[in-house]
């Protein structure tokens, strides 16, 4: 049997296995997820909040933002607290100080260091404690003391006026970059706070028969007893074993693989006589639409970075009446997703007819329809999103039309049908131009059928999304959230796009059928090893039973395995620049491959592992250290990835017309150096600063204004300016040249083009 054959089967088996631990985890998830009881009571058994009142605040917590407004659980945004840690907090602090003044007359902080431990000790046998009892029927209630419901009655308060208009918490509101009258209804103020409490009550509840709670003990405050399981601290371990091995493994595997040396590129580009389909001239405005949502998501991203210094305003100009916070992140995070999308959607487009050679009756007219529904769900989820913070839809109709409160997936349940259908449409359009070359047996065959399946599965895998309804419990909806976030984005965008390049360049004649051939089969299996059940590790602390932990741990190693080497591949790919004189057209297209290849390692792999061990991302989980990887990997990789997509497709689109170098130079060095200033100059400063305020004081503390606000940290925020002003001029630069290249070819098309230095290839 063939090497290749074996590594098609190896890839089939991983697929198959890693979705059977993905949906066995996922079934173990449903029957142990934290409950959300019928009531909570008191001990004479009157209801203090009720299954209704949680469920409907859930709803009032997804109307206001979500996860674009603080965070729950340690997943959402960085400016306002984790409600889920700032609620315990508070909660211990006036438990605390309830009983010190009932028991000795003083407040808490006033008593010797023994009484404090033995109140203390009190604190975590009245609130770790499971009472939940369920009756024949499944109703099930949970019986909270009198001192505990008098301290919650506390924090009740403190948020009823915190998400209202209190003058005397507007200082508050603005540190968490909040406007005013959050959620001006007073009852959905009331539904908010038993959500809240609910995700608190979670994680400081323990496990029947356990010690340690739903969420595996997070977030760490040892003065609740929340403190790293063993389970947390050995798989940690386990993992960084793992990561040696793996990269030792390949280390041997690539050192004893035969090399084969680059063929001899043709004296003409291959493509340059390629004359464009009229559907493949048609995704143009595909690119034109990327580059524009991708210059709205560097403004809105400006704006949001400036909300954690000035909270409701810019430069003094009250904003957030506006344009709120909650509504700028959510903008600036969809936005990353829909341009992204945008570009490689428009790359499968393009490249399903030059590989079959084939244009589909109709493409054309498909390939407009599906762009124009595209704007279609892009214009109107942003309207639904803003109409549904601003609290205008009631809670039914804003599930349906405005704020999911789901990162990354905040759009309304339609636009998402939509979005969902708009992909459906698109795999039917590669499908049709695709399917002669599915059937040409050649040495290329395996790699078109691995970009094929990935297209299938960007096409299907979004749906994952609608499995989580509008009551679903978090636990569930974390988990099918991260199927679309890591499986949709990160797993078949990614085997998509190595397929991808890999095809283009033997295209090219830069590289051999047989060689590319091996490498993306060898490099999908790799991939997906640790890439499918590596989602895990998102869920460690998500309402998981402690299996997640074990799981997530080692294949989330994995992921990082084949990033070791990256910097082979952007070295090979460096060298394609100049493998022959007409490979100037490609330059910064290769250049871009390069980037991806740097940011796959630095983004992806180091900042990825700094937050995959348990241990590391149990106290790091929601800091400014998971913005650093968000953003050097999310735009490092994909985006840089997209741009040399699109200039690969642009310039089969191009023809002879002469491109502006100077702006793509620019384009590419201001991107690249702004996204490594705005990392290592204000991101991970920030949140390594926030890493010891965890170790020193607890997770709430690293999350107060204390420390957001703190003097150290606001600079640190300014020194973001200079890479953010870099990064937002390289994406004017790649926008003039768009500009530039759509302006000669209008005149071309009317015959007035004027004709500048020869290209290489026609000489």
């Amino acid at each position: 049997m063939s090497k290749q054959r074996l590594t098609a089967i190896a890839l089939i088996v991983v697929l198959i296995a890693s979705f059977t631990v993905l949906l066995s985890i996922g079934s173990e998830i449903y029957r142990e997820k934290p409950p959300i009881p019928t009531a909570f009571v008191n001990e004479q058994g009157s209801p203090i909040f009720t299954k209704n009142d949680i469920e409907q605040g859930q709803l009032v917590w997804r109307s206001m933002g979500g996860h674009q407004l603080g965070s729950i659980w340690g997943h959402g945004s960085y400016v306002a607290p984790d409600w889920t840690a700032d609620w315990l907090h508070k909660e211990a602090q006036a438990w605390l100080d309830i009983t010190a003044k009932a028991r000795h007359n003083l407040p808490f902080n006033e008593l010797n260091s023994q009484v404090q431990a033995a109140l203390e000790q009190a604190l975590r046998e009245d609130i770790r404690a499971n009472s939940v009892v369920t009756d024949p029927q499944g109703n099930s209630v949970i019986t909270l003391s009198a001192t505990r419901i008098q301290a919650i009655g506390q924090v009740v308060e403190h948020y009823l006026a915190l998400f209202g208009d209190d003058p005397k918490l507007s200082v508050l509101r603005e540190q968490y970059a909040m406007k005013e009258g959050t959620v001006p209804d007073l009852a959905r103020r009331e539904k908010l706070n038993a959500f809240l409490f609910w995700g608190a009550w979670a994680a400081v509840t323990e496990r029947q028969g356990e010690s340690y709670t739903y969420t595996n003990n997070w977030p760490y405050d040892p003065q609740i007893g929340n403190t790293p399981t063993s389970d947390n601290i050995v798989w940690s371990i386990l993992s960084i074993i793992t990561l040696i091995a793996g990269i030792g493994g390949l280390v041997w595997h690539h050192a004893s693989g035969k090399h084969e040396s680059l063929p001899q590129p043709a004296e003409q580009d291959p493509l340059f006589l390629t004359k464009p389909t009229p559907s493949q001239k048609a995704v143009g405005k595909y690119f034109v639409t990327a580059i524009g949502l991708f210059l709205l998501q560097i403004f809105l991203g400006g704006i949001t970075a400036h909300y954690a210094v000035e909270g409701q305003n810019f430069y003094g100009i009250p904003l957030s009446e506006i344009l709120p916070y909650s509504v700028t992140r959510t903008w600036h995070t969809q936005l990353a997703v829909f341009w992204i999308a945008t570009a490689w959607l428009g790359t499968g487009l393009y490249i399903a007819p030059a590989l079959s050679g084939y244009e589909p009756k109709f493409q054309r007219l498909g390939v407009n329809v599906l762009w124009i529904a595209l704007v279609i769900v892009v214009l109107g989820s942003m309207a639904g999103e803003w109409i549904g913070v601003q609290q205008y839809f009631d809670l039914d109709m804003n599930f349906l039309f405005g704020h999911q409160g789901y990162e990354y997936i905040d759009l309304g349940r339609v636009w998402q049908v939509l979005l969902l259908g708009g992909l459906l449409i698109w795999l039917a359009l590669v499908t049709a131009s695709i399917r002669p070359a599915l059937k040409v047996k050649g040495e290329m065959r395996p790699v078109i059928w691995v970009l094929y399946a990935s297209c299938v599965a960007i096409g299907l895998f979004y749906g994952a999304g609608l499995m989580m309804g509008k009551h679903t419990n978090l636990a569930i909806a974390e988990y099918w959230r991260w199927w679309v976030v890591h499986l949709w984005v990160e797993g078949f965008f990614e085997t998509f796009a190595t397929s991808v390049i890999a095809l283009m360049l033997v295209r090219l004649g830069l590289i051999r059928a047989r060689s590319a051939n091996a490498a993306v089969l060898f490099t999908t299996v790799i991939f997906l090893t640790g890439g499918l059940i590596g989602t895990l590790h998102h869920l460690y602390f998500t309402g998981t039973p402690t299996s997640v932990i074990a799981w997530g741990a080692i294949f989330s190693a994995l992921e990082v395995v084949p990033l070791a080497l990256i910097g082979f591949e952007a070295v090979e790919s460096y060298r394609l620049r100049n493998a022959s004189p007409w490979m100037i057209r490609y330059k910064w297209a290769i250049m871009f491959f390069v980037a991806t290849a740097f940011w796959n390692l630095v983004g992806a792999g180091i900042l990825g592992f700094l937050i995959n061990p348990p241990i590391a991302l149990y106290f790091i989980q929601g800091l400014n250290t998971t913005a650093t990887h968000g953003h050097a990997a999310f735009m490092g990789v994909y985006g840089m990835l997209g741009m040399g997509l699109m200039l690969f497709c642009l310039r089969g689109l191009s023809g002879q017309i002469q491109w502006n170098e100077k702006w793509l130079k620019g384009a590419f060095w201001s991107l690249n150096i702004g996204l490594a200033a705005m990392v290592f100059m204000s991101l991970l400063p920030v949140g390594i600063t926030q890493f010891f305020a965890v170790l020193e004081n607890g997770y709430w503390f690293a999350r107060s204004p204390e420390v957001i606000h703190s003097p150290l940290v606001e600079t640190l925020v300014w020194m973001r300016m200079p890479g953010d002003i870099l990064f937002g001029a390289g994406g004017l630069f790649m926008g003039v040249f768009l500009f530039d290249l759509i302006k000669k070819a209008l005149a071309k098309s009317k015959g007035k083009v004027e004709q500048g230095e020869p290209l290489p290839a026609a000489t």
